[in-house]
C-alpha cells in the first residue's frame, strides 16, 4: 500500500527504505494539533509575563513596605528582565541541544517554583534576587517557543502563529497587573503576588499537557567554538544588528512607561487607588489584538511598513503620556501598547 492511499504525509528517501516525514507534516490552522500547539505557546505567554512583570503594578506598595524609595523598589522589575535578557542566549543553546519542549518546561517550572517563594521575601534585597533567578528561568520561553514555532509550523502560518504566541504575552501582562492591583488594595501585595504563582502554575502544567512533542527538532552543538561561531554570525549582519537595536529600544520604552506609570497616577495630581491603577493595565487588551492581527498588517503593508507604523503609534503614544491630562495618559498608554505587541 503506498504512503498515498494511507492518508500518511510522508515522503520515500531515495536512499533508503525508510519513510521519512516531509514538509507537510508540519502543523498548519485547521489541521490536527495546531489549536493545541497554539493554546499550549498561549498559555506559556500568559504564564510568563504574567510572572515576569507580577511586581510592576505594586511598586508604590513595595516601596512602603520596605521602607525603600522607587528607584530601589523599580530593580524588582529591573532584576528580572535583566536576568531575562543576560541568560536567554544561554537558554537558547540549550534548547538547541535538549529540544525546545523540555527547555520550555523546564523554565516554566522553575519560575513557577520561585514565583511561590517571592511572596515570603524578607527584605528587598531578597525579593530582587528572587525575582532575578525567575527571569533567568523565564529566558528558557521566548526564543525557545518561537524556534518550535518555526520547526513545526509551516511558513505560510508562522506570523500568525508567533502573533497568539506575542498575544498570549499580552493577556499575561494585562491579567498579572490587572489582578494583583485589586487583590494587593484588600490584602497586600504579597497576597496579590502569591496568586500571581498559583496562575502560573495552572498555567504551565495546561502548557506541558497540551503542547505536541516536536517532530522535526534536531539537536545542536553545545560547544563553545559552535555557539560563539553562530552568535558572531548574527552580529556581523548589519540587518539583524538593526533588528536587535529595535528590540532593545522598544523594551527599554515599554518596560519604562509600565514600571513609571504607577507611581504617577497614585500620586498629584491623579491620585488613583491601587485597584485603579490595575485596572489601568487593561489597555494591554490593546496589545493582545494588535498582536494577534500583526500578520495581516504584515501582509498589507509588508514587514518594514509595518514596523514604520509600530514605530510612529509608539512615539505618538508616548508625547501624549506626558500629558497632565488623565484621558491623555490613557490614551497615550494604548498607542504605546498597540505599538509595542505590533
Amino acid at each position: 500500500m503506498s504512503p498515498a492511499s494511507t492518508g500518511a504525509s510522508t515522503t520515500l528517501d531515495a536512499a533508503s527504505p525508510v519513510l521519512t516525514p516531509s514538509s507537510d507534516s508540519r502543523l498548519t490552522p485547521g489541521g490536527p494539533g495546531y489549536r493545541r500547539m497554539s493554546f499550549a505557546l498561549f498559555l506559556a505567554g500568559v504564564a510568563t509575563f504574567a510572572l515576569l512583570y507580577s511586581t510592576q503594578a505594586l511598586l508604590p506598595l513595595i516601596s512602603d513596605d520596605f521602607g525603600v524609595a522607587a528607584s530601589e523598589a523599580s530593580w524588582t522589575v529591573a532584576a528580572a528582565t535583566g536576568g531575562l535578557a543576560l541568560f536567554v542566549l544561554p537558554m537558547s543553546a540549550l534548547s538547541e541541544r535538549f529540544g525546545r519542549r523540555t527547555v520550555m518546561t523546564a523554565s516554566l517550572a522553575v519560575a513557577v517554583a520561585v514565583g511561590l517563594l517571592v511572596p515570603f521575601a524578607p527584605s528587598i534585597g531578597a525579593l530582587v534576587a528572587l525575582r532575578a533567578v525567575q527571569g533567568a528561568a523565564l529566558a528558557g520561553l521566548p526564543a525557545s517557543a518561537q524556534a518550535y514555532l518555526a520547526e513545526e509550523v509551516r511558513p505560510r502560518a508562522l506570523v500568525t502563529a508567533i502573533g497568539l504566541f506575542v498575544a498570549g504575552n499580552s493577556v499575561g501582562g494585562m491579567s498579572g497587573r490587572v489582578i494583583t492591583g485589586w487583590v494587593a488594595q484588600m490584602w497586600g501585595w504579597r497576597v496579590s503576588v502569591g496568586v500571581i504563582g498559583v496562575i502560573a502554575v495552572g498555567c504551565a502544567v495546561a502548557f506541558r499537557l497540551l503542547l505536541p512533542a516536536p517532530r522535526h527538532f534536531k539537536a545542536g552543538s553545545l560547544r563553545p567554538r559552535v555557539l560563539l561561531g553562530t552568535v558572531r554570525t548574527h552580529l556581523s549582519d548589519p540587518l539583524l544588528r538593526r533588528l536587535y537595536a529595535i528590540g532593545a529600544l522598544f523594551m527599554t520604552v515599554f518596560g519604562g512607561v509600565y514600571t513609571v506609570i504607577g507611581y504617577r497616577l497614585t500620586g498629584a495630581p491623579f491620585g488613583l487607588p491601587q485597584g485603579i491603577v490595575g485596572s489601568i493595565f487593561l489597555v494591554y487588551l490593546v496589545g493582545t489584538v494588535s498582536a494577534s492581527t500583526a500578520g495581516r498588517l504584515v501582509g498589507r503593508l509588508g514587514r518594514r511598513g509595518a514596523l514604520y507604523l509600530a514605530g510612529g503609534t509608539t512615539t505618538a503614544g508616548l508625547l501624549l503620556s506626558l500629558a497632565a491630562s488623565l484621558p491623555l495618559v490613557l490614551l497615550g498608554l494604548v498607542l504605546i501598547t498597540a505599538g509595542f505587541f505590533a
